[in-house]
């Protein structure tokens, strides 16, 4: 193998692969990014066995060839080289890299103790926009259970229905639902699946590698295939497989409330405010305020042995039956701060019922959460 490569380039493909290698002493080999030079250019390679990133990055080739070289060293050193040109050459088991006034020899791996990156037939493809895609993440991802104990909802439920995605994420205390739409060649209706939360965090971690939209091919579409036990992401230069999470996802439409006795209209920034003062004086480990709708009113309240009481009365228009219940405001602030709008729609049915939170703007965002039984 021999190659050279601009330093920008090879460290910011380094970065994006090998985040995924960790410290593995049952498979050391999973410590290496594989290098994979070819005629087009140069591929880098990481997998975990449960996810799998490739970036291929454009690169003078004078000798194809493959290696696997540990990733924190690469790394490390090619941060430190100088803003120029870098010479790539593969000598016996040594990986010879030049720069300018810099020279050094790495020791290698055989590239054939290397897993394979599992590869996904075009058979369910469709694409969405990129910048939907990662605020609708946005959107969900914090509502993941993030324990293992339930793994169907330890990651996101996909749901393509109409072209439309359904996402959404839960840990059985809230729930979170953002719709986009979604483009295909082939009629996907009714397939669903999950995602881990790590994948997808991996995913959002490598389209954030990307500067500006120059350094990436049609950055404004993802391309995401899937069959029965694997998911792909692709985008541009890099492409991302992992395993889908087996199981049955919570029939969640069951536990959204259809009806509603109470709707209060209120602004973000107050009531962003107001509970956050009342969080201060929740009950240690309960993290429970209370809220109470009066006419064009809504009271937001908490008292605790420890620390004290606080009560606050903000302007709102309210409409329906006065309601009071007790909320997680944690919980209740994650989704505030997950929607853009100034004006905030609650909703209730009644005190054990879920609270249901929208905005009159954006029809495709829906956050529920379960109130605390007193």
């Amino acid at each position: 193998m021999k190659l050279t490569s601009l330093k920008e380039n090879l460290k910011q493909g380094l970065s994006i692969v090998g985040h995924l290698t960790t410290k593995n002493i049952n498979l050391p080999i999973l410590n290496n990014i594989l290098f994979r030079a070819k005629k087009e250019g140069l591929e880098l390679i990481s997998t975990n066995l449960e996810i799998s990133i490739v970036h291929f990055m454009r690169s003078k080739v004078d000798q194809e060839g493959e290696v696997a070289i540990d990733s924190k060293i690469i790394n490390d050193y090619v941060s430190l080289l100088p803003e120029e040109k870098i010479e790539i050459e593969t000598v016996n088991d040594e990986l010879k890299i030049k720069c300018k006034n810099y020279k050094t020899k790495i020791n290698t791996q055989d590239s054939k103790d290397f897993p394979l990156v599992p590869i996904i037939e075009d058979e369910n493809c469709f694409y969405v926009k990129t910048d939907e895609f990662k605020k609708a993440i946005s959107n969900v991802s914090f509502a993941v259970a993030s324990s293992d104990g339930r793994p169907e909802i330890s990651g996101i439920f996909f749901s393509l229905i109409n072209k439309n995605i359904f996402l959404v994420g839960t840990d059985s205390y809230r729930l979170a639902e953002k719709s986009i739409s979604f483009s295909s060649d082939k009629n996907l209706d009714d397939k669903k699946f999950i995602v881990p939360a790590k994948t997808i965090q991996e995913v959002i971690r490598i389209l954030n590698n990307f500067k500006d939209n120059e350094q990436i091919e049609n950055i404004d579409k993802i391309k995401i295939c899937f069959n029965e036990n694997q998911i792909s992401f692709s985008f541009g230069s890099s492409f991302l497989t992992s395993r889908l999470i087996i199981g049955s996802y919570p029939d969640y439409k069951q536990i959204i409330p259809n009806n509603k006795k109470t709707e209060v209209l209120v602004n973000k920034s107050e009531i962003v405010r107001a509970i956050k003062a009342a969080g201060l004086f929740s009950k240690a480990g309960i993290n429970d305020i209370g809220l109470s709708s009066k006419k064009d009113k809504l009271i937001i309240f908490s008292n605790s042995s420890q620390v004290g009481e606080n009560f606050v009365e903000i302007d709102c228009k309210t409409k329906g039956e006065e309601m009071e219940l007790f909320i997680n405001y944690k919980y209740l602030l994650e989704g505030l701060n997950n929607i853009s709008d100034d004006e905030i729609l609650l909703s209730f049915l009644d005190r054990n019922t879920p609270c249901k939170i929208e905005t009159k703007k954006d029809d495709k965002f829906l956050y529920i959460v379960m109130p605390i039984r007193q």
